[in-house]
């Protein structure tokens, strides 16, 4: 279309352009179109955003008159500001053009090509047409003639800077730096282009340093702040203003190395990426290698800080390592370090726990022929088998770590330059596997890996000395196993030969000093020459006067100068040198940044060795050893890891009785009730302490109790799901979030106690606590300790008496209980009317030597009426024997019957104090009665032979259960495990009959046998019952202990009455069902007496198994009489 331009309208769509280049290299905003008619009319498009692929869309119409001008003047323009522009921006392109050209194109698009910017045509694509009316006419002028000046020196500004970036000659930059101050001059503070004035300057001035014309760059980093700080959150212009800032911080950085300017860059781009639209020519700048990845990269050559801000800014690197970032694994890896510094710092195992879950991801991220998969396996096998297993003890953490050390080993085959590290790690790990289970072959191999690495470290190497200390560390230790003392000379020599090589100030020289020192108190104790135990001290010295007062490895110094005294106590026997021990265990078992085991491991041997001495610290030691074994069960997560991890300190397993005998010989008996309870009750009171009632709490804080309940019910949960995962990155991750869940409980908790009244809630029990377990009548403590075997009674007030049996050792008492296992084995393959002569030699044996003490002080001290209550509380070897069925089996001149303790009084059980109070405690609610028997004669294959006496005795509980009660049967296919745990939750009382099983290795999984699946110790723990009153356990071995935690007495029955259970009657072994009906019929008619119709006490049930045991003699042999014991209130 051509013809005269008067009178004419031309309707003109800008629609994008593209192979946009800005001529300065300056990142610009954005990017407009100018046309200009004259010098007083222009019409300007929006400012669009420049995408990666260096092209804008605009999408914009305008309608401009054409009589004004037979001309006009096309500009494409870059902005370096998105919001309000200072000037008109550096000029891309601009093309002079008549309207004819414009409308030469008839409907369609074209490209308009404008000169080459570095050798590219950045070029426009419009569309023109004459229009009928004017619909869009833009005039705008600058605003005042001021304005103007500053839009001129700015647009000057840009030119010459232009030309200097292209040309690279110094007068340009001069002239433009000239131009930019004198718009700054014009801008004060208070101008809203103050900080666009301040930009354009710093960055003229920034590539001037860049190109070395200019040398200031600290004024120029003032300017980006100060602009930056013009330009707050949400401010269109501060992605640009945080992106310049990064570039002048990331320039001094290369040319100063300042570390500080690169932190400080990481933290910008942290803010600046989600500030980048996806696609836009900012954000590819940003994401390029001269970018956030420049900056990735900088701060991951950092040297490790375990610093608040250490580790903040490496989380920072880490988000900017997004999923699938190729940097992401160093960057994991880093922060990975910086967290296992702090925890050997602080001890806090969550860093720990966080810190092997980011270097599991970094292996997962470098699969098979990934180029740095061995360094990453190396590092988790290090978190996991050397930090996290001295910490927390859990042995699959060392056999994960060995696997993994073996993957990283065949990946640096002969001739890998790193392969001396992997021999030396693997050869570690062996040698701690070795040091806790003995297997030879784990030490050989250690050996002769660290012989390989040795080789590989010949003189001269930077690693030799660690590698000299390695191979010594293993020998030593075939030494202490094994005793060969060519093994240990060597050692020595390998230590002195890297003691030797390695620098007074390497931060590790600790370690050989205190290895060094181990082997000459080995040494020591075979020769006996002096001067090996004095320079074992001297160098134990030396090692704690390099080390911080928090540092972890304080705790290894402390223990090699406790076995330095003491072995010199031993050949000289000053009394000052086992003092001097002492003070040593003391420090080493208290000392805050080593980890739970190491410590529990020192607490014991200064109990043992306090006791073999005859010191005072012996109560103290015991006190130490359970708050430590408390606070390290309290990580765990789960009831049977926690199990897991107390059983790795079996030796230790007699310490609850044995300090119990320590209070007695110190004559302070509360103590020792407090310590054998504390020490014997642990499993029951780390789950217990969420579950505890809160009726108190809720009258005097109704939002504490709630917030309490609410965290105890989230911690169980957490719990829950540690323990029911398989997967072990998941269960690390559950584990973490148990521990953070129990911190925020324990905040609660200490809330809760500094309320009036509150200030014990949930506190390890004083006596003064202990003693409401015998608010209605006595509890006995049996403590069975290889020092002394003895009793405590605990009266309903007033102190405790001690009651000594001097007739029993603790092998008799093992003897008992294997006497009493045969013999009744044997009376399973009697007549029921035949004689039980051998049980009866036992329970006299019982009466005499056991009992009787008892008895005489109950009648003589506390003149305890017959036919009251007790409670026997028995522990260790004394759980496996029946002490309630103790009888004298003696004639009177009368020839009436000497009585027998359930003749004297009505006896039961307590697994401890604390569950008695708890159980007490419960019995505050009322509770409309409900009642359930469940039966499972036929269980299924594999899972125990026919009960067949189970259907008869449901109906005969069925009929004796008060009609006023509401009465279920749940039996046969309906006997599932499912159909149990729900009947347990909803009734009070319950009625079980079926196989019983105690699984004496793994306890928590003892279990009721069901049709399908079993109902565990676990299941019934793991459930909330507080409504629950009474349950009759008519199955085998319901009330038997655990092996490998006897004092812990974790079993079906204390697990029914942990449940909210307050009264049970449980069994000690195999019941024969078709006898059992009899006990079991003449219980519920004492239970249910017809005098007391519809009522339903639980706490009346010891009295009606003692009234039903004895009612039955003639009908049911003695071993099954004896079988059923009462546990709870």
């Amino acid at each position: 279309m051509s013809g005269s331009s008067e009178s004419r309208y031309i309707k003109l769509d800008v629609i994008s352009a593209k192979n946009l280049q800005v001529p300065s290299e300056r990142i610009p905003a954005g990017i407009s179109i100018s046309i200009n008619l004259d010098s007083q009319r222009r019409w300007k498009s929006a400012i669009g955003v420049l995408s990666s692929e260096e092209s804008v869309v605009w999408g914009e119409t305008a309608t401009i008159s054409s009589d004004t001008s037979p001309v006009l003047s096309m500009e494409i323009r870059a902005s370096y500001e998105a919001d309000r522009m200072l000037g008109s921006g550096e000029v891309i392109g601009k093309l002079r053009m008549s309207w004819d050209e414009l409308l030469n194109h008839g409907d369609e698009p074209f490209n308009l090509s404008f000169p080459p910017v570095r050798g590219v045509h950045p070029s426009l694509t419009l569309k023109a047409a004459v229009a009928q009316a004017c619909d869009d006419l833009e005039g705008a002028l600058p605003d005042s003639l001021a304005d103007c000046e500053i839009a001129r020196q700015t647009d000057a500004g840009c030119a010459q800077f232009a030309e200097y970036v292209a040309s690279e000659t110094a007068s340009y930059l001069n002239a433009a730096v000239e131009h930019f101050q004198a718009v700054l001059d014009q801008c004060p503070v208070s101008h809203p282009d103050h900080a666009a004035a301040l930009t354009n300057l710093a960055w003229a001035r920034l590539r001037g340093y860049i190109r070395n014309h200019l040398q200031d760059i600290d004024t120029t980093i003032s300017s980006f702040r100060h602009a930056l700080a013009l330009r707050p959150q949400h401010h269109p212009d501060r992605p640009l203003s945080l992106y310049n800032l990064t570039e002048a911080l990331t320039w001094r950085h290369k040319k100063k190395s300042t570390a500080a300017d690169i932190r400080e860059a990481a933290q910008l781009y942290h803010e600046l990426l989600p500030l980048c639209p996806e696609g836009s020519y900012l954000r590819s700048i940003v994401e390029g290698e001269n970018g956030v990845d420049y900056v990735i990269d900088e701060c991951n050559d950092l040297p490790t800080d375990a610093s608040d801000e250490g580790i903040c800014l490496r989380r920072v690197v880490l988000e900017l390592c997004h999923v699938g970032h190729q940097r992401r694994p160093r960057a994991l890896d880093k922060l990975s370090n910086a967290l296992e510094s702090r925890f050997t710092q602080s001890g806090n195992s969550d860093d720990l726990d966080e810190c092997i879950q980011f270097r599991r991801e970094a292996v997962s991220l470098c699969p098979e022929g990934h180029t740095g998969r061995d360094v990453y396996l190396n590092n988790l096998a290090v978190s996991l088998g050397i930090y996290r297993f001295n910490h927390q003890g859990n042995p699959n953490d060392l056999d994960e770590a060995i696997s993994l050390h073996e993957e990283a080993l065949r990946l640096r085959p002969v001739g890998h330059e790193s392969r001396h590290f992997s021999l030396n790690n693997l050869g570690g790990a062996l040698v701690t596997r070795f040091s806790k289970r003995g297997v030879r072959d784990d030490i050989t191999r250690a050996i002769s890996l660290r012989r390989e690495a040795l080789t590989l470290c010949p003189p001269g190497h930077p690693r030799r000395d660690t590698t000299l200390s390695n191979l010594a560390l293993a020998l030593k230790t075939r030494y202490d196993e094994l005793d060969v003392s060519e093994d240990l000379n060597e050692a020595i020599d390998l230590y002195r030969e890297s003691l030797r090589l390695t620098r007074l100030d390497d931060p590790e020289r600790h370690v050989t000093l205190c290895s060094l020192s181990s082997a000459l108190c080995s040494r020591f104790t075979d020769t006996r020459k002096n001067e090996d135990v004095e320079e074992a001290i001297d160098l134990c010295q030396q090692s704690l006067e390099a080390l911080p007062s928090l540092h972890p490895n304080r705790y290894f110094s402390y223990g090699w100068l406790e076995r330095a005294y003491t072995s010199r106590y031993l050949m000289q026997h000053n009394p000052t040198d086992f003092s001097l021990a002492v003070e040593n265990f003391r420090l080493a078992s208290r000392h805050p940044t080593q980890g739970f085991p190491q410590r529990i491991i020192q607490a014991y041997y200064w109990t043992v060795a306090a006791e073999q001495y005859a010191h005072a610290s012996a109560l103290e030691a015991y006190t130490t050893f359970f708050e430590l074994l408390d606070a390290h069960l309290a990580t765990r997560s789960s009831a049977t890891s926690r199990r897991e991890a107390a059983a790795d300190f079996h030796y230790a397993r007699t310490l609850p009785v044995d300090a119990a005998s320590c209070a007695i010989r110190c004559d302070n008996l509360r103590h020792a009730v407090e310590l054998v309870e504390q020490g014997r009750g642990q499993q029951w009171s780390l789950a217990s302490r969420f579950k505890t009632p809160v009726e108190d709490l809720e009258s005097a804080n109704p939002t504490l109790a709630r917030n309490y309940l609410e965290l105890s019910k989230r911690v169980s949960n957490a719990a829950q799901s540690s323990a029911t995962t398989t997967d072990t990155a998941a269960a690390d991750r559950a584990a973490t979030e148990y521990r953070r869940l129990t911190r925020q409980w324990e905040a609660t908790v200490a809330k809760i106690r500094s309320l009036k009244d509150f200030s014990r809630f949930l506190l390890l029990s004083a006596y003064e606590d202990l003693q409401a377990a015998a608010r209605h009548g006595p509890v006995i403590i049996f403590i069975a300790s290889k020092y002394s075997c003895s009793a405590i009674i605990v009266p309903t007030s007033g102190d405790p008496h001690h009651a000594p049996l001097p007739s029993i050792s603790l092998v008799d008492l093992d003897n008992l209980k294997e006497r009493f296992t045969g013999a009744i084995r044997n009376a399973k393959w009697k007549n029921p009317t035949e004689p039980r002569n051998d049980l009866i030699v036992l329970l006299r044996i019982v009466w005499e030597e056991i009992v009787l003490p008892i008895v005489n002080a109950l009648e003589n001290v506390f003149k305890l009426k017959r036919r009251s209550r007790i409670w026997l509380c028995p522990t260790a070897a004394f759980t496996s024997i029946p002490l309630h069925a103790a009888n004298p089996f003696l004639t009177k001149a009368d020839r009436s019957k000497e009585p027998c303790l359930e003749d004297l009084y009505v006896c039961s059980y307590t697994p401890t104090l604390s569950a008695l109070v708890r159980s007490r405690r419960l019995m505050k609610k009322h509770v409309t009665p409900s009642f359930v028997t469940i039966g499972q004669g036929q269980p299924g294959a594999g899972k125990g032979k026919a009960l067949l006496a189970v259907d008869s005795e449901l109906e005969l509980v069925h009929k004796l259960v008060p009609a006023t009660a509401s009465h279920t049967t749940i039996s046969g296919d309906a006997a599932t495990r499912a159909g149990a745990l729900e009947a347990l939750e909803s009734n009070t009382w319950v009625h079980l009959a079926c196989h019983g099983k105690q699984d004496p290795a793994q306890p928590y999984h003892s279990h009721f046998v069901m049709r399908d699946e079993h109902v565990t110790l676990l299941d019934i723990m793991e459930r909330d019952i507080p409504r629950a009153e009474f349950a009759f356990l008519s199955a085998c071995h319901t009330a038997v202990g655990d092996k490998e935690t006897p004092d812990e007495v974790i079993h079906l029955a204390a697990g029914l009455q942990f449940a909210g259970f307050k009264s049970v009657v449980g069994t000690l072994w195999e019941v024969d069902d078709s006898v059992a009906k009899h006990v079991v019929e003449a219980f519920y008619k004492y239970m249910f007496h017809p005098k007391e119709a519809g009522v339903m006490d639980c706490t009346k049930a010891a009295w009606a198994l003692n009234r039903a045991t004895h009612s039955v003699k003639t009908k049911v042999p003695l071993e099954q009489r004896m079988v059923f014991v009462h546990i709870g209130v």
